[in-house]
């Protein structure tokens, strides 16, 4: 391991780590920042990213052994006490372990869909603007076996630090793209054969007497607004049942019901 020890927190070797928080929200010119053990096992068993750095607490390191050699040798890890590591990312680091990345291409999602095989899900993204939907709507793709993702632009990048830390690595595992639009995304994926359903309460049909397709896109819209009128009409429309009452569930809870029924 390259072992670095820092003890300035102006030191420019981690001024890629500086203010995370302002930075996560102004973007980081391609790169993204990586957070706890866990994402780290999978960033450095992910080829379409390129790990650049880790900084680590210096407490921390011992248990972070064989996780750090999996990473390139020559990698900078640096090693910070807790007040330092404090202070250059602008609050307190619990977890100690941190790692600048960048990707190594942009996916395109033309190219993405085209090769997917015969069976595929794909969860579509539409207006999700919060990282914890994101990052949990990930874990849940990746558990229950979806091939990949598609965003519109109004989503939040699946990159920030948080939707990474929410899906447990996820948005680093399963492949994912992003269109301009949500009439394009429906374009797209209808030209690849998929059979596109929207999860909504007012759904036509219920969940439970919807065949799974070969080929699903299955819509999620963000909490509150749900997924625009123009969209709906556009595509089938499936609800999940629930007590009287109550309408609707949290997008990323629908999500790993709908995933349940349709990719198993």
């Amino acid at each position: 391991m390259n072992l670095i020890s820092i003890d300035d927190p102006g030191d420019p070797r981690v001024a890629a780590y500086l203010s995370i928080r302002e930075r996560d929200l102004a973007g980081r010119q391609g790169r993204f920042v990586a957070e706890g053990k866990v994402v780290l096992e999978v960033l450095f068993s992910a080829a379409r990213f390129e790990p650049e750095s880790v900084l680590v607490l210096d407490k921390r390191l011992a248990g972070l052994t064989d996780t750090l050699h999996k990473a390139p040798p020559s990698m900078p890890v640096y090693v910070a006490p807790q007040s330092v590591m404090d202070e250059i990312a602008g609050f307190h680091i619990h977890r100690g372990i941190l790692a600048v990345a960048r990707r190594r291409h942009e996916d395109d999602a033309e190219a993405l869909i085209a090769s997917l095989p015969p069976r595929a899900v794909v969860p579509v993204l539409v207006g999700l603007s919060n990282h914890d939907n994101v990052g949990a709507i990930f874990r849940n793709a990746a558990a229950f076996g979806a091939n990949a993702l598609l965003l519109d632009a109004t989503c939040c990048d699946p990159l920030y630090r948080k939707a990474i830390r929410v899906s447990v690595g996820a948005a680093l595992k399963v492949p994912f793209a992003t269109v301009e639009s949500a009439g394009s995304l429906v374009d797209l994926l209808d030209r690849h054969g998929f059979t596109q359903i929207a999860l909504s309460p007012a759904g036509t049909t219920d969940i439970r007497d919807a065949s799974p397709p070969q080929r699903l896109a299955l819509y999620l819209g963000a909490e509150g607004p749900g997924l625009p009128d123009e969209l709906l009409s556009r595509l089938q429309t499936v609800r999940i049942g629930m007590a009287p009452g109550f309408d609707s569930l949290n997008v990323a809870a629908a999500s790993a019901i709908a995933l349940h029924r349709f990719a198993n």
